[in-house]
């Protein structure tokens, strides 16, 4: 009886086991869903012996076999596997070769290229070199003659290093390892055993361009110092904050003049297509210390545009941001100057000893408080829920206590009647002083209620709120908002504003508010 059960079970396991390779190998449902063949292309390589023998090599992604159609007077294709290469002989003269490229399922992709054949010298070699605009270490390589067949170029980098091949409409590329002054040499073959060659010099350079960051190992962050200030490139004394990155610069204002600073010489004039506000990261001993920067021109320093502000925390690191909308584009400025307190002798102290970092362009101005819309720079977004719209219109009544040009605009329609609307700030609101928020408004009616509030960015379970009534109508009004018990210990980033929460809106003129200088006093 145990024999019997044994011979059973075994039976069972073997059958399981047989079925299940058998699905796994007649399964070949798969191949239906490959794709033909892409990125096919033929390298051809001549032999240099009046001999008209001509390599082709195939390349592509995903073929196991191909084709080839040599162009000339043979009737039947070569076929060629993947990984494999093939030779044919051919009379002088030039030919269309056509490359047809199967996958796995029979899917096929074809390719042409034409081929010169002569057995005379090659002529007229050019070669051309260009940088890719990514990769400053990065140069493609393309080249053109008469009478060629294929090229073979040399970059002059490694003399061991084998010359790549390529033919006349292909291109190639080569990643430098460092900066420096090099030697391409460009052999162009024909069927005969003349090679034609050309040399060109590159130089490879990494320029300095906008942002600077002070991380490249191969930049040279060269500054002029001028009258007492001396920049250095020093290791992050305080990876914290906004600023974690490894390097900095570091300037000690010595004795000299009031105005000594440093200045960087740009690669390329500053592209304020990139934007016009410029941000410098800063590490200051004191509040309240003066940042100036400044931009200038290559060869002319009076054509140049500057900005000053103001440092607000000390030894901590902060970002600061220089408006230079009003800037003459029409100009080019290669130079950034930078200045700390402007007006003041320095020292050479730990008092006069400034960090400041990654000095780059934005397109706009972060939203904060205050918030009054009216600068161009600013992305005044506002996040409607429940039926508030926010937009930034133009001030229907330029009287009294608002002659502004631009406010917010609010329509509450129908949706919830706690309809309304955010907005993200890009830092966290700082509750000093009386904690009171301000907001001019004007309301269609009086006694119209206005809640505003403000929530954590994350969390919207940690926010605090106030709600006040309207007591004018069509007319500018300022309301006082008491955050006095708010838990300051507790983030918040997002201001909600809700008008007459609890009623449901209708989109008409009834509930159409207008708003204007957010402020927390």
């Amino acid at each position: 009886m145990n024999k019997l059960r044994y011979l059973l079970v075994l039976s069972s396991i073997v059958l399981t086991l047989w079925g299940c390779k058998k699905k796994e190998f007649t399964d070949t449902s798969f191949l239906n869903e490959m794709s033909a063949p892409i990125n096919l292309g033929m390298l051809f390589e001549i032999t240099q012996d009046n001999s008209g023998n001509v390599t082709i090599i195939p390349t592509s992604e995903g073929a196991t076999y191909y084709q080839v159609y040599f162009g000339d007077t043979s009737t039947m294709p070569g076929k060629v596997d993947a990984g494999k290469v093939l030779v044919h002989k051919y009379a002088e003269g030039t030919y269309d070769v056509r490359l047809v490229a199967y996958s796995p399922s029979g899917k096929s992709a074809e390719f042409n290229k034409s081929l010169t054949v002569t057995f005379k010298a090659p002529e007229a070699l050019e070669l051309t070199a260009t940088p890719d605009a990514s990769n400053s270490f990065r140069i493609v390589v393309s080249a053109k003659a008469l009478y060629e067949t294929s090229f073979k170029i040399y970059f002059g980098e490694d003399s061991t290093a084998a010359p790549i091949s390529f033919n006349e409409g292909d291109t190639v590329s080569h990643v430098y390892a460092k900066i420096g002054t090099y030697k391409l040499k460009l052999q162009a073959l024909g069927g005969g055993t003349a090679i034609s060659e050309i040399e060109k010099t590159i130089v490879v350079e990494d320029p300095i361009l906008l942002p600077v960051t002070f991380e490249s190992a191969t930049l040279n962050y060269k500054f002029t110092n001028f009258d007492g200030g001396a920049v250095t490139v020093i290791d992050n004394p305080s990876k914290t904050g906004v600023n974690t990155s490894n390097k900095v610069a570091q300037m000690v204002k010595s004795a000299g003049q009031v105005w000594g600073g440093s200045l960087i010489e740009l690669s390329k004039p500053i592209n304020f297509a990139d934007g016009k506000i410029f941000k410098l990261k800063v590490y200051s001993p004191r509040v309240g210390a003066k940042v100036l920067l400044k931009v200038e021109n290559k060869s002319n320093n009076s054509i140049s545009y500057e900005k000053e502000v103001s440092t607000t925390v000390a030894n901590a690191w902060e970002e600061l941001l220089f408006d230079y909308s009003a800037v003459d584009v029409s100009k080019e400025y290669h130079k950034v100057v930078v200045i700390f307190d402007l007006g003041t002798m320095g020292d050479g102290s730990p008092n006069y000893t400034f960090l400041f970092d990654d000095i780059n362009l934005s397109g706009s101005l972060p939203l904060n408080l205050p918030m009054n819309f009216e600068s161009t720079l600013v992305d005044y977004s506002f996040t409607p829920f429940d039926g508030g719209a926010v937009s930034t219109a133009t001030n229907p009544s330029k009287t009294g206590i608002n002659v502004s040009d631009k406010v917010g605009k609010m329509i509450k329609s129908n949706g919830q009647t706690w309809g309304g609307s955010f907005a993200t700030l890009a830092a966290p609101m700082a509750f000093t002083g009386t904690k009171t928020f301000k907001m001019k408004v004007y309301s269609p009616k009086v006694g119209a209620k206005v809640l505003l509030k403000v929530e954590n960015l994350t969390d919207g379970g940690i926010s605090y709120e106030k709600e006040v009534t309207t007591t004018t109508s069509n007319a500018w009004e300022q309301l006082s908002f008491d955050f006095s018990g708010i838990n300051v210990a507790k983030t918040y980033q997002k201001v909600i504003l809700i008008f007459e929460n609890g009623t449901m809106g209708d989109g008409s003129a009834n509930f159409t508010y207008y708003f204007d200088d957010i402020e927390l006093n």
